[in-house]
């Protein structure tokens, strides 16, 4: 089993920057490879952003592509998603989730999924 604890969203004006965490506990995080999803009020659940196991490669949708940066590190169990120039079309709730897969850039089939943190960019 793998638990998976999101942090770090909140209120932010356009523009402006937040850093979401995603800490793992439970067996070897390394193992897996580790998306970031989000979802907005009465829209479906999109890609954002993956890793792989060893964080060797990373894979972003268009929307986010050069404002937002993944990151992990498996010595604090961790994974991160930087996320700068936000924009309010970025608010959503954020969710990770671990995959003992390949890293790609899918939407469902995650082994894995943590509660959520909310993010909402202001106008």
């Amino acid at each position: 089993q793998v638990q998976l604890v999101e942090s770090g969203g909140g209120l932010v004006q356009a523009g402006g920057s937040l850093r979401l965490s995603c800490a793992a506990s439970g067996r070897t995080f390394s193992w897996y490879a580790v998306g970031w999803l989000r979802q907005a009020p009465g829209k479906e659940r999109k890609f954002v952003a993956t890793i792989s196991r060893s964080g060797s490669s990373t894979y972003y949708a268009d929307s986010v592509k050069g404002r937002f940066t993944i990151s992990r590190d498996n010595a604090k169990n961790a994974v991160y998603l930087q996320m700068n120039s936000l924009k309010p079309e970025d608010t959503a709730v954020y969710y990770c989730a671990a995959d003992r897969g390949i890293a790609s850039a899918k939407t469902s089939g995650y082994d894995y999924w943590g509660q959520g943190t909310q993010v909402t960019v202001s106008s």
